[in-house]
């Protein structure tokens, strides 16, 4: 987007054409505007416009454009934070019910592609952790023993099951989680977008908030060329939040993550690696993590960003790594390359904020945005229709925070990240 190939790579290259959002000129009414075209935004937009509530989605540039359309595409359950843990860092209240919600959100997900026909790659084969040495099989084993115990459709892979289903044995076992699955996530926003559309929505790109104020009892939202007055806001903005919301992406950590693509494989290595096309992730603190598109495209990421001399280290190190893990390949080329930046909150999970009457939003989705995206759209929407109050919701109401040392934080992890990959490229 906007002539940069390393914004959103191959899923841009592959994914179907967005639909028309024209920037918002004049003035316009509506009961709920929404600020971001993102899974959460158009999820409520969407969940919002079916049930008769008129909406209109204000998007800085195109839906999709923020984090939505940069990631893996892993459409995991749950958040990083053990389920255990949940609990004991948000009470037992809200504890139990963001594991519910969030353990059945790739649900939500998929009754929506199915509903709306989104052609977006969906693959409904399950996740799989990868463990990586002694600790790292010992963290899946606590993670899957804590969600069975939930009733969860999990189960713990010998190292020899998971040789097989990776087509790689540098594994000592992994979680497959059969709630979870694979998309192309750009292709599933640009869906959202388009339902929503269909539904009676409203969307406008290029059409950035500069203000706003309250009028009576209403609130007026700008543009550079327009305006909208409505009875809601929903803040949708998450880590890539500027203008009257930057406060929610200083109170996100910028971790980079980039992901390359090979050419597509033959048909006898897709035989091998990934027959049954997994999401895969593992254990180590600097993670990786692979995938295959539908056209048997390897998808290939880890911690770090294609700038400042990252571009060369890490596609470098990503070429050492896939030799060692896949020999079978041979000799890999790119084909696409692409970074963006996950929105990482001090205790890992997500925020419920109130910022003034009737303006709310969730945030700091900690790299797991396709599943809560969509599912605290919903939340939201019900939220606005009455469906539910404020002590029904699954997080309790906190101001935004920004964590101590962010900036220095954010340099630390994209340098780090750079240094281990080189490091790791010259053993």
């Amino acid at each position: 987007m906007l002539n940069d190939s390393r914004s959103h790579g191959l899923w841009e290259k592959t994914a179907p054409a967005p639909a028309p959002t024209p920037a918002l000129s004049g003035d316009a009414q509506a009961d709920v505007v929404i600020v971001g075209g993102g899974f959460t935004g158009l999820s409520a937009a969407l969940h919002l416009a079916q049930r008769g509530t008129s909406v209109i989605v204000l998007e800085a540039r195109e839906p999709g454009y923020g984090g939505a359309g940069r990631n893996v595409g892993l459409i995991n359950a749950g958040m990083w934070v053990m389920p255990d843990d949940l609990p004991g860092v948000l009470g037992d209240l809200h504890g139990e019910r963001l594991l519910d919600l969030l353990g059945n959100g790739p649900r939500l997900v998929m009754e929506l592609i199915d509903k709306h026909g989104i052609a977006c790659e969906l693959e409904r084969q399950g996740t799989l952790h990868c463990a990586v040495g002694d600790e790292g099989l010992r963290e899946i084993e606590a993670r899957c023993e804590q969600w069975a115990k939930r009733g969860a459709p999990v189960s713990l892979l010998s190292a020899e099951e998971t040789a097989r289903r990776i087509g790689a044995s540098a594994y000592r076992g992994a979680l497959l989680d059969m709630r979870a699955g694979t998309l192309q996530p750009l292709a599933y926003v640009r869906g959202l977008a388009k339902a929503a559309l269909a539904a009676g929505a409203r969307l406008c790109g290029d059409s950035p908030v500069t203000s706003t104020e309250r009028t009576g009892s209403r609130w007026k939202v700008s543009t550079a060329q327009g305006s909208v007055t409505a009875d809601w806001i929903i803040v949708a903005t998450d880590a890539y939040s500027t203008g009257p919301w930057e406060q929610v992406r200083y109170e996100q950590i910028h971790l980079p993550y980039f992901n390359l693509a090979t050419a597509p494989l033959s048909a006898d290595l897709l035989k091998e690696i990934l027959p049954n096309r997994e999401g895969c992730w593992d254990t180590k603190e600097i993670l990786s993590s692979f995938r295959m598109d539908q056209a048997g495209r390897m998808v290939f990421g880890s911690v770090g960003a294609l700038r400042n001399g990252g571009q060369t280290v890490h596609k470098n190190w990503a070429r050492r790594a896939l030799a060692k893990l896949f020999p079978q390949l041979g000799e890999v080329e790119f084909e696409s390359e692409w970074y963006g930046q996950i929105g990482m909150t001090d205790n890992a999970l997500p925020r419920f904020h109130r910022f003034a009457d009737n303006v709310v939003g969730f945030s700091g989705y900690n790299g797991r945005g396709i599943a809560p995206g969509t599912v605290f759209g919903k939340v939201l929407s019900q939220l606005i229709l009455g469906d539910m109050t404020e002590q029904d919701l699954p997080l309790p109401v906190t101001d935004p925070r920004a964590p101590s040392l962010r900036p220095i934080k954010e340099a630390w992890y994209e340098a780090g990240a750079q240094v281990a990959h080189f490091a790791e490229h010259r053993l």
